[in-house]
């Protein structure tokens, strides 16, 4: 359950102003255009009222044909705006008459579409590449590894049964049998790490800084609260995928000695900071693929805020901020 996050406004809570930008500036300009007619038909000039009338009729009718021609882009706009679907790309706003705010800003949404509409389809296929991907890890690990295991399992049961087992091959049996468990329980961690539903998302850190720092030797400094801060099961998730994979990326390419993960929660919302001491980003930026892309959409389906720069030590820091108005319960 997300608590406390910005819902988007309905179609319906957002209304159309009761008085439309056409007539608002319509109107003030017919009346000033009557109100000076009415001062020359208080003081007829020669007496030529018809002429006068005559004339603020026409000026009316030519203002409000130029001005319904002017605006049209935008109406049009706005009922585009109103007929746009995610599920369903193509729509786009005609941009017809010649060059103005108004058309310029029926291009400019034209092109926020189109851009739009290319990130979700990139986001979509490298989803749809990375299930496929992790499927196939998954069942080449459970054909190669727990299925040769089990299947080793199932020959020494049916040795045992054939002609009778001794303590040594139940033994063997036993073995053979909780490592295949343990295989199991090894996929399920990579899939969604037990500690984090069971213990929370300090200890979930704690253990795999403790885990990292073990099989890698990089020295992983640690300021987490005692108790877990107040997070959604979801946003949980994606902070532990957000320090895991940037402390991979510490371990693959900033050539470091020692990092530092650090979580804390305040009354702007909760920040986590992964720094390392190693060499750095590059002099031409990080390009937006990869991990970085990764962590990136991770922290964009919670409403958060990824960003990475060089640490005051040289090093690279990445930074998740979520908002308060998400991480309060």
């Amino acid at each position: 359950m997300l608590v406390g996050r910005s819902r988007r406004p309905s179609r319906d809570a957002v209304q159309t102003p009761a008085i439309p930008l056409f007539w608002r500036l319509f109107v003030p300009n017919a009346c000033v255009l009557a109100v000076a007619c009415v001062v020359l038909i208080v003081e007829p000039a020669d007496g030529r009222i018809v002429a006068l009338v005559g004339g603020l009729t026409i000026m009316l009718a030519v203002n409000l044909l130029l001005m319904r021609r002017a605006f049209s882009p935008l109406t049009r706009l706005m009922a585009t705006m109103n007929r746009v679907d995610p599920l369903r790309p193509g729509e786009r706003v005609p941009v017809l008459g010649p060059p103005s705010e108004v058309t310029v800003l029926a291009t400019e949404f034209n092109a926020m579409l189109d851009r739009i509409e290319t990130e979700r389809r990139d986001s979509a296929h490298r989803m749809t590449v990375a299930e496929d991907s992790e499927r196939r890890r998954l069942a080449t690990e459970l054909h190669d590894e727990i299925g040769q295991t089990l299947t080793a399992l199932v020959l020494q049961i049916s040795r045992i049964k054939v002609k009778g087992g001794s303590p040594a091959d139940l033994d063997e049996a036993l073995a053979t049998a909780e490592a295949a468990l343990e295989d199991v329980r090894r996929i399920a961690r990579r899939l969604r790490p037990e500690v984090l539903d069971e213990l929370g998302l300090t200890a979930a850190l704690t253990t795999l800084c403790n885990r990292l720092s073990s099989q890698t030797g990089l020295v992983i400094h640690r300021a987490l609260p005692e108790s877990p801060p107040p997070l959604t099961s979801d946003e949980q998730l994606v902070v532990y995928r957000i320090v895991q994979e940037s402390l991979t990326n510490v371990v693959r390419h900033a050539e470091a000695s020692e990092a530092r993960v650090t979580l804390r929660a305040g009354e702007e919302g909760i920040e986590v900071e992964v720094v390392d001491d190693g060499r750095g980003l590059p002099a031409d930026g990080v390009p937006l693929e990869g991990g970085i892309r990764s962590m990136r959409e991770r922290a964009l389906l919670i409403g958060a805020d990824l960003t990475w720069t060089t640490s005051p030590s040289g090093g690279t820091m990445i930074r998740l901020r979520i908002p308060a108005r998400i991480a309060q319960a």
